[in-house]
């Protein structure tokens, strides 16, 4: 289905009764909607509507003015959230993220915390600390974060345009080192990356998030408020991947730091791509929050 959504025509994958428990699944880069494709199955079956929508600049997903800035930002991923809950009238979901959908959904929490009933966080707090991008990490992690450092410059922005599959494919390959990558299932995601805004929203996220490229002025108020770091204060269970190379599992107490109502920290044996890696963990996390939020 479609949706008009914001400065969207928002594709969406669905599954489960229209009457049901809705629920959002929000994928992150470079993937799309197909890897919450067990999730969503699961979900359905206990009764959850359950949207998945490829996000901007993925997929069949296109802006709907050849005049809306064509940035990647957090506060405009966030945003796309909340325009989408509120255009297609669903009450309260709980939304589930990894990657720029873990961080969609942390900042749609943060900025509207009444719009969201519950979050299950693949990976944890993901809202970027823009002004301490300056500071080095570790150089192993430096290291693994190639292709971001890629995407500053021209070269990159061309690299990304000419080999946007063998670069997908790449960091599927590094980001669940102990999985190999199923072939049949990258083939039928790999069109998703050839949408026409694909390259320059991808760009301008990792420019972005290093202060290299400035945020479209609409989402000005939002990324000010989202560069104070605010914590989620909605009913949160947290999963973290050990088994992928982008993320260091981080403790309990370290996360409450960041959700102010926490019900559990999980640890689960997966690469980047949870849903895919760990679909019932997953779809167990969703049906727990739900459970909570039933009482």
């Amino acid at each position: 289905m479609n949706l008009q959504s914001g400065v969207l025509d928002v594709a969406i994958a669905t599954a489960g009764p229209e009457d049901g428990w809705p629920v959002l699944l929000l994928h992150g880069f470079p993937y799309d909607p197909r890897c919450f494709g067990a999730v969503a199955e699961e979900l359905a079956a206990s009764g959850a509507r359950v949207l998945a929508p490829y996000l901007r600049g993925f997929g069949p997903t296109r802006f709907l003015s050849d005049d809306a800035p064509r940035v990647g930002q957090q506060a405009a991923i966030g945003r796309d959230v909340l325009d989408l809950i509120d255009t297609a009238g669903l009450r309260a979901p709980i939304l589930v993220g990894f990657d720029w959908g873990g961080r969609a959904a942390c900042v749609a929490a943060a900025l509207r915390p009444s719009a969201v009933g519950g979050l299950v966080a693949l990976g944890g707090y993901s809202i970027q600390d823009i002004a301490a991008s300056v500071e080095p990490t570790d150089p192993l992690d430096e290291s693994r974060d190639w292709y971001q450092y890629y995407f500053h410059s021209e070269r990159g922005r061309r690299g990304l345009t000419q080999y946007r599959r063998e670069i997908a494919e790449q960091l599927w390959r590094e980001w669940s080192p102990t999985r190999p990558v199923d072939a049949h299932e990258f083939a039928l995601t790999a069109p998703s990356f050839d949408n026409p805004d694909f390259v320059e929203v991808v760009i301008h996220s990792y420019r972005h998030r290093f202060g290299l490229a400035p945020g479209a002025a609409t989402y000005e108020a939002d990324e000010q408020l989202l560069a104070q770091l605010p914590s989620v204060d909605v009913p949160t269970i947290v999963l973290d991947p050990t088994e992928d190379p982008a993320l260091h599992p981080r403790t309990r107490a370290e996360h409450e730091e960041h959700f102010t109502r926490l019900l559990d920290h999980r640890l689960v044996p997966s690469g980047h791509n949870q849903p895919a890696d760990a679909h019932a963990e997953v779809a167990r996390a969703v049906r727990d929050v739900r459970a909570f939020l039933t009482g």
